[in-house]
């Protein structure tokens, strides 16, 4: 990709390119807020969505994995389709899939019709932010980039904090369809800003899509998740189940295979001989199996188990993302005052201590106490994710980093995939464990004891980090 504006020092900038860089965070920014606004505003309304749709509230979170397994799927086609067809059509074309997609959400009468609606969501969203940022990174200059990726930053933790309040208001005192259609003003709104402030862009080439390794990551990522989804369920044949395990399994290999040998695979494979990077994103994605499967489980917790409206376990629920927020205002001093690895590694040990700790919750816990372990949680999660993002990228060179953010991006994605799986899998398994066919406050326990004890083994992963780990990073963060 090109990142010309970025490697070069900034010249006298007209007052109209200024204002453009002004508002492009600011355009990127609502298209992540309706990412991770649609990422989590459904977790809140999966009990009602079910009783609608005639389903079960534990099947109905592949509402969630499908959307998020499209985004892990097709986010490493994100840069090619920038640079083939011009950043800017891209990234209009995405959010009017988006919006559409919105739209099939609200008015489907099945969860197989929502189910297809989310996974041509999550196609518009994984084309949506990463291009998005790509027009960042070409059109900022270097000496404001960080600036720009700070504003951008803060989306992403209001898209959380919003979300499970908004959706419980809206299912609470509304219809659970209005939290897919308010992203149609939202949409309509960024489109109309990037054709007054985004220039068009011309591509300099028409790169070549690699299409065998599109296929075979594609096949292998959305097999596997599909499989590891279903190994808990009932109603599913063991058959089937293996079939979809043993298909991604050997789909990955063959893109092993492949990628050793294409000129320009589409997932790099050989980023992973970097240690900091192949470390982040194995212990990273420990930890982020939190991040899919704790608003699902608490949603099944308060409302199911507790008994509250989706809008007052919505209101405890985004007490989480506002810790993270808190965090947010503080996290460069921490970082650098106590270095990445210490961080990393004991930071981890307390991210998935206090998820367990949302597995001993009780229907006569106090509100406060759920209210103030889920904010000193949402803290310590957010420290994590902010060192692990970072480390990601420290010892990679400039020419690497377009491949490491959509290889880094599909990782993350699948990592919350798979978290909220493997938590409709305990569920599932503990149930059958006991012989019920009606889900209790037991069966949520183990899940969360299980996800939590998941995080705090990334502090093997990030053991393994030298001491000085990412120090020319942390100097600037001091």
């Amino acid at each position: 990709m090109r990142t010309d504006s970025t490697s070069k020092p900034s010249r006298h900038l007209s007052a109209r390119e200024q204002t453009a860089i002004r508002m492009i965070p600011f355009i990127v920014g609502c298209a992540l807020f309706m990412q991770m606004l649609d990422a989590t505003v459904v977790a809140t309304a999966l009990p009602v969505m079910a009783d609608a749709l005639q389903t079960t509230p534990v099947k109905m979170n592949v509402t969630i994995t499908s959307y998020l397994l499209a985004l892990a799927v097709f986010v490493p086609i994100s840069g090619w389709a920038a640079d083939r067809f011009g950043a800017r059509r891209i990234f209009i074309a995405a959010i009017v899939l988006f919006a559409l997609s919105s739209v099939a959400c609200a008015f489907s009468q099945s969860l197989p019709q929502l189910v297809v609606a989310r996974i041509f969501q999550g196609m518009a969203g994984a084309m949506m932010v990463p291009v998005g940022r790509v027009i960042l990174l070409r059109i900022t200059p270097k000496d404001r980039l960080l600036q720009a990726m700070s504003f951008l930053s803060m989306p992403a933790l209001l898209g959380p904090i919003i979300g499970p309040p908004l959706g419980g208001f809206l299912v609470t005192y509304a219809s659970w369809h209005w939290i897919f259609l308010i992203n149609v003003p939202v949409g309509a709104l960024g489109i109309a800003l990037i054709l007054r402030y985004i220039p068009d862009d011309i591509p300099a080439s028409r790169p070549r899509l690699d299409w065998p390794g599109f296929i075979l990551s594609g096949i292998a990522l959305a097999t596997l998740v599909s499989g590891f989804e279903a190994l808990g369920r009932s109603d599913v044949s063991r058959q089937y189940v293996a079939l979809l395990l043993g298909t991604g399994l050997a789909c990955g290999l063959l893109y092993v295979w492949h990628a050793r040998r294409a000129a320009n695979p589409i997932i790099d494979l050989t980023l992973l001989r970097t240690q900091t990077f192949a470390v982040s994103i194995l212990g990273g994605n420990l930890c982020r199996f939190s991040v899919g499967a704790t608003p699902f489980l608490l949603a099944i917790l308060l409302q199911v188990g507790f008994g509250m409206t989706p809008f007052a376990a919505g209101m405890i629920t985004f007490t989480s993302a506002a810790g993270a927020l808190f965090m947010k205002l503080i996290v460069t001093h921490v970082i650098g005052r106590l270095g990445f690895k210490p961080i990393l590694t004991y930071n981890a040990l307390l991210t998935g201590a206090f998820v367990i700790v949302c597995g001993f919750f009780q229907a006569d816990t106090p509100v406060w106490l759920i209210i103030v372990v889920l904010f000193i949680g949402g803290i310590f999660r957010s420290l994590q994710f902010t060192a692990v993002n970072t480390l990601t990228y420290a010892d990679l060179s400039s020419a690497d980093m377009s491949r490491a953010s959509s290889f880094a991006a599909m990782a993350q994605q699948l990592g919350i995939s798979l978290g909220v799986g493997c938590a409709a899998l305990i569920l599932n398994l503990s149930m059958a464990w006991r012989g019920a066919v009606h889900l209790e406050q037991v069966d949520v326990m183990w899940a969360f004891v299980i996800i939590g004890a998941l995080a705090m083994a990334a502090y093997f992963s990030f053991a393994r980090l030298p001491a000085n780990t990412a120090e020319h990073i942390n100097r600037q963060a001091k």
